[in-house]
Protein backbone atom coordinates (compact mmCIF):
# COMPACT_ATOMS: atom_id res chain seq x y z
CA UNK A 1 0.00 0.00 0.00
CA UNK A 2 1.24 3.80 -0.53
CA UNK A 3 -0.52 7.01 0.49
CA UNK A 4 1.61 8.89 -1.71
CA UNK A 5 0.67 7.00 -5.14
CA UNK A 6 -2.57 5.33 -3.98
CA UNK A 7 -3.61 2.07 -6.11
CA UNK A 8 -7.30 0.20 -6.70
CA UNK A 9 -7.74 -2.94 -7.84
CA UNK A 10 -11.07 -4.31 -8.98
CA UNK A 11 -10.77 -8.61 -9.13
CA UNK A 12 -13.26 -10.55 -11.13
CA UNK A 13 -14.05 -12.73 -14.15
CA UNK A 14 -16.13 -11.67 -17.20
CA UNK A 15 -19.66 -11.25 -16.67
CA UNK A 16 -19.35 -9.54 -13.22
CA UNK A 17 -20.02 -6.39 -13.53
CA UNK A 18 -17.14 -4.55 -13.24
CA UNK A 19 -17.81 -2.58 -15.94
CA UNK A 20 -20.33 -0.62 -14.16
CA UNK A 21 -18.05 -0.27 -11.57
CA UNK A 22 -15.68 1.20 -13.67
CA UNK A 23 -18.45 3.87 -14.78
CA UNK A 24 -19.03 4.85 -11.37
CA UNK A 25 -15.60 5.09 -10.78
CA UNK A 26 -15.57 7.08 -13.83
CA UNK A 27 -18.08 9.74 -12.43
CA UNK A 28 -16.77 9.91 -8.87
CA UNK A 29 -12.83 10.75 -10.77
CA UNK A 30 -14.71 13.27 -13.04
CA UNK A 31 -16.07 15.14 -9.81
CA UNK A 32 -13.18 14.99 -7.84
CA UNK A 33 -10.98 16.07 -10.29
CA UNK A 34 -9.10 13.02 -10.32
CA UNK A 35 -6.94 11.49 -12.44
CA UNK A 36 -6.45 7.59 -12.85
CA UNK A 37 -4.12 5.60 -14.78
CA UNK A 38 -6.29 2.38 -16.38
CA UNK A 39 -4.73 -0.63 -16.56
CA UNK A 40 -6.48 -4.28 -17.32
CA UNK A 41 -5.22 -7.26 -16.37
CA UNK A 42 -5.40 -9.10 -20.11
CA UNK A 43 -2.86 -6.50 -21.20
CA UNK A 44 -0.47 -9.07 -19.31
CA UNK A 45 -1.84 -12.21 -20.65
CA UNK A 46 1.80 -14.30 -21.71
CA UNK A 47 0.70 -15.35 -24.94
CA UNK A 48 -1.14 -13.89 -28.06
CA UNK A 49 -4.99 -15.35 -28.72
CA UNK A 50 -2.95 -18.13 -31.40
CA UNK A 51 -0.52 -18.93 -28.73
CA UNK A 52 -2.81 -19.16 -26.16
CA UNK A 53 -4.45 -22.24 -28.22
CA UNK A 54 -1.49 -24.17 -29.12
CA UNK A 55 -0.40 -23.81 -25.50
CA UNK A 56 -3.60 -25.16 -24.17
CA UNK A 57 -4.15 -27.52 -26.63
CA UNK A 58 -0.57 -28.80 -25.67
CA UNK A 59 -1.27 -28.80 -21.54
CA UNK A 60 -4.23 -31.12 -22.31
CA UNK A 61 -2.44 -33.37 -24.05
CA UNK A 62 -0.10 -33.52 -21.31
CA UNK A 63 -3.11 -34.04 -19.05
CA UNK A 64 -2.04 -30.36 -17.67
CA UNK A 65 -4.06 -27.19 -16.69
CA UNK A 66 -3.68 -24.03 -18.52
CA UNK A 67 -6.12 -21.06 -18.76
CA UNK A 68 -6.37 -17.41 -18.49
CA UNK A 69 -7.18 -17.73 -15.22
CA UNK A 70 -3.71 -19.64 -14.29
CA UNK A 71 -0.68 -17.63 -13.35
CA UNK A 72 1.23 -19.80 -16.03
CA UNK A 73 -1.39 -17.63 -18.56
CA UNK A 74 -0.37 -14.60 -17.34
CA UNK A 75 3.02 -12.83 -16.55
CA UNK A 76 1.95 -11.72 -12.90
CA UNK A 77 5.49 -10.82 -11.80
CA UNK A 78 5.38 -7.76 -14.51
CA UNK A 79 1.81 -6.53 -12.61
CA UNK A 80 3.44 -7.21 -9.70
CA UNK A 81 6.39 -5.12 -10.48
CA UNK A 82 4.60 -2.35 -12.00
CA UNK A 83 2.08 -2.29 -8.68
CA UNK A 84 5.55 -2.15 -6.97
CA UNK A 85 6.86 0.59 -9.41
CA UNK A 86 3.57 3.22 -9.34
CA UNK A 87 2.93 2.90 -5.18
CA UNK A 88 6.48 3.99 -4.99
CA UNK A 89 6.83 6.65 -8.04
CA UNK A 90 3.60 6.92 -9.53
CA UNK A 91 4.76 5.69 -12.85
CA UNK A 92 4.86 2.66 -14.87
CA UNK A 93 4.51 0.85 -18.49
CA UNK A 94 0.96 -0.09 -20.19
CA UNK A 95 -0.38 -1.80 -23.32
CA UNK A 96 -3.44 -3.28 -24.68
CA UNK A 97 -4.87 -6.99 -25.22
CA UNK A 98 -6.44 -6.70 -28.21
CA UNK A 99 -9.94 -8.62 -28.09
CA UNK A 100 -12.20 -7.40 -30.55
CA UNK A 101 -11.67 -6.88 -34.37
CA UNK A 102 -13.32 -3.14 -33.77
CA UNK A 103 -10.45 -2.86 -30.99
CA UNK A 104 -7.78 -4.21 -33.06
CA UNK A 105 -8.60 -1.70 -35.97
CA UNK A 106 -8.11 0.97 -34.01
CA UNK A 107 -4.30 -0.07 -33.85
CA UNK A 108 -4.19 -1.61 -37.68
CA UNK A 109 -3.51 -5.39 -35.54
CA UNK A 110 -5.39 -8.73 -35.48
CA UNK A 111 -7.57 -9.39 -32.53
CA UNK A 112 -5.99 -11.49 -29.97
CA UNK A 113 -2.64 -9.19 -30.09
CA UNK A 114 -0.95 -7.02 -27.59
CA UNK A 115 -0.26 -3.18 -28.56
CA UNK A 116 3.34 -1.97 -27.94
CA UNK A 117 4.65 -1.00 -24.06
CA UNK A 118 4.21 2.79 -23.70
CA UNK A 119 4.80 4.72 -20.36
CA UNK A 120 1.76 6.03 -18.54
CA UNK A 121 1.38 9.69 -18.17
CA UNK A 122 3.62 11.02 -15.10
CA UNK A 123 1.22 13.34 -14.00
CA UNK A 124 -1.51 10.70 -11.94
CA UNK A 125 -3.75 10.52 -8.94
CA UNK A 126 -4.26 6.85 -9.08
CA UNK A 127 -4.11 3.62 -10.63
CA UNK A 128 -7.03 2.09 -11.17
CA UNK A 129 -6.97 -1.71 -12.27
CA UNK A 130 -9.41 -4.01 -13.45
CA UNK A 131 -8.84 -7.95 -14.30
CA UNK A 132 -8.50 -11.54 -13.58
CA UNK A 133 -5.73 -11.28 -10.73
CA UNK A 134 -5.79 -8.11 -8.60
CA UNK A 135 -5.59 -10.25 -5.68
CA UNK A 136 -3.62 -12.88 -7.07
CA UNK A 137 -0.93 -14.53 -4.91
CA UNK A 138 1.52 -16.96 -6.60
CA UNK A 139 4.91 -18.16 -5.10
CA UNK A 140 6.75 -14.96 -4.12
CA UNK A 141 4.41 -13.25 -6.00
CA UNK A 142 1.79 -11.51 -4.08
CA UNK A 143 -0.11 -8.86 -5.98
CA UNK A 144 -2.76 -8.13 -3.06
CA UNK A 145 -0.62 -6.49 -1.06
CA UNK A 146 -0.72 -3.74 -3.21
CA UNK A 147 -3.92 -2.11 -3.49
CA UNK A 148 -5.08 0.34 -0.85
CA UNK A 149 -8.59 -0.39 -2.13
CA UNK A 150 -9.40 -3.90 -3.27
CA UNK A 151 -12.73 -4.68 -4.64
CA UNK A 152 -13.96 -8.17 -5.86
CA UNK A 153 -16.99 -8.41 -8.16
CA UNK A 154 -18.43 -11.91 -9.34
CA UNK A 155 -21.80 -12.74 -9.95
CA UNK A 156 -23.17 -15.94 -9.13
CA UNK A 157 -21.88 -19.28 -11.19
CA UNK A 158 -24.69 -20.16 -13.37
CA UNK A 159 -25.18 -16.25 -14.16
CA UNK A 160 -21.26 -15.75 -15.15
CA UNK A 161 -22.18 -18.76 -17.69
CA UNK A 162 -24.66 -17.69 -18.91
CA UNK A 163 -23.13 -14.31 -20.21
CA UNK A 164 -19.90 -15.44 -21.18
CA UNK A 165 -22.26 -18.13 -23.50
CA UNK A 166 -24.05 -14.86 -25.06
CA UNK A 167 -21.00 -13.06 -25.40
CA UNK A 168 -18.81 -15.98 -27.02
CA UNK A 169 -21.30 -17.01 -29.52
CA UNK A 170 -22.55 -13.64 -30.44
CA UNK A 171 -19.18 -11.51 -30.57
CA UNK A 172 -16.37 -14.26 -30.70
CA UNK A 173 -18.24 -16.94 -33.38
CA UNK A 174 -18.23 -19.70 -30.53
CA UNK A 175 -20.31 -22.52 -31.03
CA UNK A 176 -22.44 -23.28 -27.52
CA UNK A 177 -20.24 -26.58 -27.28
CA UNK A 178 -16.93 -24.64 -27.90
CA UNK A 179 -17.93 -22.30 -25.11
CA UNK A 180 -18.96 -25.18 -22.80
CA UNK A 181 -15.55 -26.82 -23.44
CA UNK A 182 -13.90 -23.67 -22.32
CA UNK A 183 -15.77 -23.24 -19.15
CA UNK A 184 -14.84 -26.67 -18.40
CA UNK A 185 -11.19 -25.97 -19.27
CA UNK A 186 -10.76 -23.31 -16.95
CA UNK A 187 -12.62 -24.84 -13.97
CA UNK A 188 -9.74 -26.10 -12.18
CA UNK A 189 -8.25 -22.78 -12.52
CA UNK A 190 -10.61 -20.59 -11.46
CA UNK A 191 -11.00 -22.46 -8.43
CA UNK A 192 -7.54 -22.52 -7.13
CA UNK A 193 -6.63 -18.93 -8.68
CA UNK A 194 -9.98 -17.09 -8.78
CA UNK A 195 -12.27 -17.73 -6.13
CA UNK A 196 -9.65 -17.39 -3.03
CA UNK A 197 -8.99 -13.93 -4.44
CA UNK A 198 -12.46 -12.86 -2.86
CA UNK A 199 -11.10 -13.91 1.18
CA UNK A 200 -8.54 -11.10 0.75
CA UNK A 201 -10.77 -8.31 -1.04
CA UNK A 202 -11.98 -5.27 1.38
CA UNK A 203 -15.69 -4.96 -0.29
CA UNK A 204 -17.50 -7.75 -2.34
CA UNK A 205 -20.08 -6.52 -5.18
CA UNK A 206 -21.86 -10.02 -6.19
CA UNK A 207 -24.75 -9.96 -8.49
CA UNK A 208 -27.31 -12.27 -8.21
CA UNK A 209 -29.97 -13.21 -10.71
CA UNK A 210 -33.53 -13.03 -9.68
CA UNK A 211 -34.94 -15.19 -12.53
CA UNK A 212 -34.21 -18.63 -13.24
CA UNK A 213 -30.75 -19.35 -14.45
CA UNK A 214 -30.88 -23.17 -13.94
CA UNK A 215 -29.72 -23.75 -17.48
CA UNK A 216 -27.05 -21.44 -17.98
CA UNK A 217 -26.71 -22.31 -21.58
CA UNK A 218 -30.14 -21.59 -23.27
CA UNK A 219 -31.49 -19.57 -25.67
CA UNK A 220 -33.29 -17.49 -23.33
CA UNK A 221 -33.16 -13.20 -23.56
CA UNK A 222 -29.94 -11.45 -21.63
CA UNK A 223 -30.62 -11.42 -17.97
CA UNK A 224 -30.69 -6.87 -17.30
CA UNK A 225 -29.85 -5.47 -14.35
CA UNK A 226 -33.75 -5.36 -13.36
CA UNK A 227 -33.79 -8.67 -12.73
CA UNK A 228 -30.81 -8.87 -10.55
CA UNK A 229 -30.05 -8.38 -7.19
CA UNK A 230 -26.50 -7.23 -5.95
CA UNK A 231 -24.75 -9.13 -2.76
CA UNK A 232 -22.46 -6.37 -1.10
CA UNK A 233 -19.83 -7.67 1.49
CA UNK A 234 -17.93 -5.27 3.78
CA UNK A 235 -14.32 -7.29 4.71
CA UNK A 236 -11.82 -5.34 5.58
CA UNK A 237 -13.76 -2.00 4.88
CA UNK A 238 -14.60 0.53 7.52
CA UNK A 239 -18.00 -0.03 7.40
CA UNK A 240 -20.52 3.10 6.67
CA UNK A 241 -23.99 3.63 8.13
CA UNK A 242 -26.26 0.67 7.28
CA UNK A 243 -29.25 2.62 8.10
CA UNK A 244 -28.35 5.73 6.11
CA UNK A 245 -27.61 3.49 3.18
CA UNK A 246 -31.03 1.88 3.47
CA UNK A 247 -32.70 4.98 3.57
CA UNK A 248 -30.94 5.89 0.64
CA UNK A 249 -30.74 2.59 -1.33
CA UNK A 250 -34.70 1.73 -2.52
CA UNK A 251 -35.74 -1.93 -1.34
CA UNK A 252 -32.56 -2.28 -0.04
CA UNK A 253 -32.03 -4.68 3.56
CA UNK A 254 -29.67 -5.82 5.36
CA UNK A 255 -28.99 -9.41 5.55
CA UNK A 256 -26.39 -9.55 7.66
CA UNK A 257 -24.67 -7.42 10.12
CA UNK A 258 -21.83 -6.37 7.38
CA UNK A 259 -24.34 -7.27 4.05
CA UNK A 260 -26.71 -5.57 2.12
CA UNK A 261 -28.70 -6.68 -0.58
CA UNK A 262 -29.47 -4.19 -2.87
CA UNK A 263 -31.98 -4.39 -6.34
CA UNK A 264 -30.31 -4.35 -9.34
CA UNK A 265 -31.97 -0.96 -10.25
CA UNK A 266 -30.14 0.55 -7.31
CA UNK A 267 -26.41 -0.42 -8.23
CA UNK A 268 -25.28 2.40 -9.61
CA UNK A 269 -25.78 4.20 -7.31
CA UNK A 270 -24.89 1.98 -4.31
CA UNK A 271 -21.50 1.70 -6.08
CA UNK A 272 -20.93 5.98 -5.85
CA UNK A 273 -22.19 6.45 -2.26
CA UNK A 274 -20.02 3.23 -1.11
CA UNK A 275 -16.94 3.65 -2.54
CA UNK A 276 -16.70 7.31 -3.45
CA UNK A 277 -15.88 8.28 0.84
CA UNK A 278 -12.90 5.66 0.29
CA UNK A 279 -11.46 7.24 -2.95
CA UNK A 280 -11.95 10.82 -1.47
CA UNK A 281 -9.90 9.76 1.95
CA UNK A 282 -7.50 8.14 -0.60
CA UNK A 283 -7.04 11.34 -2.93
CA UNK A 284 -7.05 13.99 0.15
CA UNK A 285 -3.64 11.67 1.79
CA UNK A 286 -2.20 11.62 -1.22
CA UNK A 287 -2.42 15.12 -2.39
CA UNK A 288 -1.52 16.25 1.23
CA UNK A 289 1.93 14.14 1.31
CA UNK A 290 2.70 15.23 -2.51
CA UNK A 291 2.00 19.27 -1.74
CA UNK A 292 -0.73 19.59 -3.96
CA UNK A 293 -3.21 22.30 -2.98
CA UNK A 294 -5.00 23.22 -5.80
CA UNK A 295 -5.84 21.30 -9.20
CA UNK A 296 -6.68 23.05 -12.52
CA UNK A 297 -9.37 22.23 -14.33
CA UNK A 298 -6.71 22.08 -17.56
CA UNK A 299 -5.21 18.94 -15.82
CA UNK A 300 -7.86 16.85 -16.89
CA UNK A 301 -9.70 13.65 -14.67
CA UNK A 302 -11.41 10.43 -15.47
CA UNK A 303 -10.00 7.14 -16.03
CA UNK A 304 -7.28 7.71 -18.76
CA UNK A 305 -6.35 5.24 -21.40
CA UNK A 306 -9.42 3.08 -21.52
CA UNK A 307 -10.10 0.67 -24.51
CA UNK A 308 -13.62 -0.85 -23.32
CA UNK A 309 -13.57 -4.40 -24.72
CA UNK A 310 -16.92 -6.61 -24.20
Amino acid sequence: MSKEFPIIAVTGSSGDGSTMLIKAFQHIFWRERVKAAFIQGNAFHRFTRKEMQLEMDEAKAEGKHLSHFSPAGNELEKLDSLFFQYSGVGTGKYRHYLHTKEAAALFDQQPGTFTAWENMDPDTDILLYRGLHGAAIDGDIDIAQYPDLLIGVVPSVNLEWKRKMQRDTASRDKTREEVQSSILDRMHDYVHHITPQFSRTHINFQLIPQVDTSDPFDENPEISIDEMALVIHFQDFEIPNLAHLLDLLKGSQMTRQDTLLVPGAEMGLALEIIIMPAIRKLITESRSIRGITDVPKSRGAGVLDILEQE
